[in-house]
């Protein structure tokens, strides 16, 4: 069995408050003082804050690694289509090599755009712009598409110079780990805080309770709602062809995947009814650039969405199985009030039909 990524490790320290996480607590001092001085400064105006000309949706979440914010973007972004609103997305691009601002384009290289902004292309069908102020990629997105009127921020909580209209936070079953900030935990920071809306992105854990988030201004606290995450019926060949997961159950399959929870990706296979001969947990974004294939060539390769665009380049015949996120419609009427409640309709009466997972 490969060794466990040092980053697995931590994740699983951070869901209490054991002895590595005791260690590791005075740097979480350290860096709760840090990351408060970097929002006061944007909070006194020491520091910009870009408006853009059109609504902004933030999706992020207070803890480190993958919570579902990249399927609760396309989640938004569809309901967005069917409103009548033309979106655009934004993304810092994390991982990729490069700091510059470009548009992801569909045939674009993973490697120069970020894995998940090139997946929210594929899969979103609208207008992608990565850079590290977000900022400039959304002025850079509504230059080159005028019609854009709405920007989804995939993964920009704690990024403050982008001015925003709507904040939506994220948590998996996890919910807040331990409570306490990185290193010794996984807050990237503080919580509770206001926050507009909060989903999860499964049933929290007994051990992850996220606690109650700060109530807004008005004294209320924001609405929060939980939705089911599953795999699609079919997994993905590279050439865009479907292959039903039934189809797979009794092959030897080895599972592959390079995100910040593999092991939920492979008991989603296993609810499946998928037999899995082998499993490689890889760091999340991993580049596949030193991957080795598995020796025994019986068994079919698969693994998730997001490692396929890179996977593919070494490995064509690899199996992709999408993530679908199913959002209660509730959570999705309290966003269109948000937006609502500053002014912010869609000018289009005319919705795109809605994208097939």
């Amino acid at each position: 069995m490969p060794p466990i990524p040092l980053e697995h490790r931590l994740r699983a320290a951070w869901q209490r408050r054991g002895p590595l996480a005791v260690v590791l607590w005075p740097l979480s001092r350290l860096y709760g003082a840090l990351a408060a001085r970097e929002r006061a400064a944007y909070g006194s105006g020491a520091r910009t804050v870009t408006r853009l000309p059109v609504p902004v949706v933030v999706v992020g979440n207070v803890v480190a690694g993958g919570a579902g914010k990249t399927p609760t973007t396309l989640a938004i972004v569809d309901h967005l289509k069917a409103r009548g609103w033309r979106p655009g997305i934004v993304s810092r691009g994390h991982g990729r090599a490069g700091d510059d601002c470009r548009e992801v384009m569909p045939d674009s290289d993973p490697r120069a755009v970020g894995d998940e902004p090139l997946l929210l292309r594929r899969r979103a069908g609208v207008p992608v712009a990565v850079a590290p102020r977000r900022a400039e990629a959304g002025q850079a997105l509504l230059a080159a598409h005028p019609g854009c009127d709405i920007l989804v921020c995939d993964d920009g909580l704690q990024h403050g110079a982008l001015a925003r209209d709507v904040e939506v936070c994220v948590f998996d079953a996890r919910g807040t780990g331990n409570g306490w900030l990185l290193p010794a935990g996984p807050l990237r920071e503080p919580w509770p805080r206001a926050v507009d809306l909060v989903l999860f992105t499964e049933t929290p854990s007994a051990h992850g309770g996220a606690g109650q988030p700060a109530p807004t201004s008005a004294g209320q606290h924001p609405p929060t709602f939980t939705a089911t995450r599953r795999l699609a019926d079919d997994a993905l060949r590279a050439d865009g062809s479907r292959v039903p997961l039934a189809e797979l159950q009794g092959q030897p399959l080895s599972a592959v995947a390079g995100i910040a929870r593999p092991e939920a990706f492979f008991a989603m296979l296993r609810a499946a009814g998928l037999t899995l001969a082998r499993t490689q947990a890889l760091p999340d974004h991993y580049d596949f650039n030193s991957w080795q294939r598995p020796p025994d060539k019986r068994e079919t390769l698969i693994c998730t969405e997001k490692d396929a665009l890179k996977l593919w380049r070494h490995d064509p015949a690899a199996l992709a199985v999408p993530l679908v996120l199913d959002v209660p419609a509730a959570f999705f009427t309290a966003l269109d009030g948000r937006l609502a409640a500053q002014g912010y309709h869609p000018r289009h009466t005319t919705a795109p039909a809605p994208r097939t997972p």
